[in-house]
């Protein structure tokens, strides 16, 4: 029952980055979207992201309830160590929803719906930039279980540069991605035409960002090189990313927003299979050496088995309902959105 925890725990984190990240990266968007085009872009992303929002963040709720009943020394740790980025990536979540519903369903147009806006699109680029940062702190060797300082134990734990490197190539990942979704939501040419151009921009983004993680990873001693190349199962992962990322570019032309957005969660996945499976089972990578690992940090093991059973139970009663919904809210017409 322990593989079917870890396996609910990855698909979670996975499924939040494809589907929360695009939610976070259709902000990110606009963000650089010229104002002429701006009221176009957003009637276009209320069409792809306004009913199911909300729902992008189960993935993160179940993953962190994961971690919390099943790996509590895990979860505390990062909770401890992390509590500073963890608490402005949940503000920015927060603040994020609610500007978002209150500029979409404010019965009052007013001068507030630019403090909305600006609310909107910046936590939409800070959010991304915090949960990359988390992430890249978790693999860093950095967080000091060990440390007498204020600064070294809560600070200087995520606030390096590999971390805020891999927080900028999160933001270039959610806006690409958010990118190649809205191409097939687009009914207009132009419109099209605009997000086939602004996926290109931010996957040369995304790319210069990663070069950055590895030149960053270099200079702090994290051996990204050796966790990519340095065993077959994450080399191959790395071969097939490249792979779709040359396909999708020959595509990208095309419009064909199907086989676009297969290939675009099909990079990011592989990216993330090929860093995850270097150092799995251990999860939280420490200073020193040292590290919490799955195996070795669960909870006992009659709570996993409870856990287990009620994903299982969950997903059977909860995954129908969700496809459902995304089901359901394309067959609403887009000048429904139009804002």
């Amino acid at each position: 029952m322990l593989y079917v925890v870890i396996t609910f725990l990855c698909l979670g984190i996975l499924l939040y980055f494809l589907l929360g990240g695009a939610d976070f990266g259709a902000g990110i968007i606009e963000l650089f979207t010229h104002r002429r085009n701006i009221r176009r872009t957003r009637t276009t992303m209320y069409h792809a992201i306004g009913p199911i929002w909300e729902a992008n963040h189960m993935w993160l709720i179940i993953a962190i309830v994961i971690l919390f009943v099943g790996f509590p020394r895990i979860y505390a740790t990062m909770s401890v160590y992390l509590h500073i980025p963890l608490l402005l990536l949940l503000i920015g979540i927060i603040a994020r929803g609610t500007a978002f519903v209150f500029r979409h369903y404010d019965a009052v147009v007013d001068e507030m719906q630019v403090v909305y806006n600006n609310i909107f699109v910046y936590s939409s680029f800070l959010t991304p930039l915090f949960l990359g940062i988390i992430a890249g702190s978790v693999v860093s060797g950095h967080i000091d279980v060990q440390a007498d300082n204020f600064l070294d134990a809560y600070v200087f734990s995520w606030l390096h540069w590999f971390s805020v490197a891999v927080g900028f190539f999160t933001v270039a990942l959610c806006g690409f991605l958010a990118a190649i979704y809205l191409i097939g939501e687009a009914e207009e040419e132009q419109d099209r035409r605009r997000f086939i151009e602004k996926a290109k921009i931010l996957n040369l983004v995304a790319v210069i960002c990663g070069a950055l993680v590895f030149v960053s990873a270099q200079v702090e001693g994290v051996p990204l090189v050796n966790w990519l190349f340095g065993n077959a199962v994450s080399f191959t992962a790395i071969v097939a990313a490249t792979l779709s990322l040359l396909l999708l570019w020959v595509l990208l032309g095309r419009g064909q927003s199907k086989v676009l957005r297969f290939l675009a969660g099909f990079q990011v996945t592989m990216i993330l299979v090929a860093i995850g499976y270097a150092h799995f089972p251990n999860f939280l990578l420490l200073r020193g050496g040292d590290h919490l690992s799955l195996f070795e940090a669960q909870a006992p093991a009659s709570t996993i088995n409870a856990l287990g059973w009620a994903l299982v139970l969950g997903s059977v009663l909860i995954l129908p309902a969700l496809f459902y919904l995304f089901y359901s809210f394309q067959k609403k017409p887009l000048h429904d959105y139009e804002v």
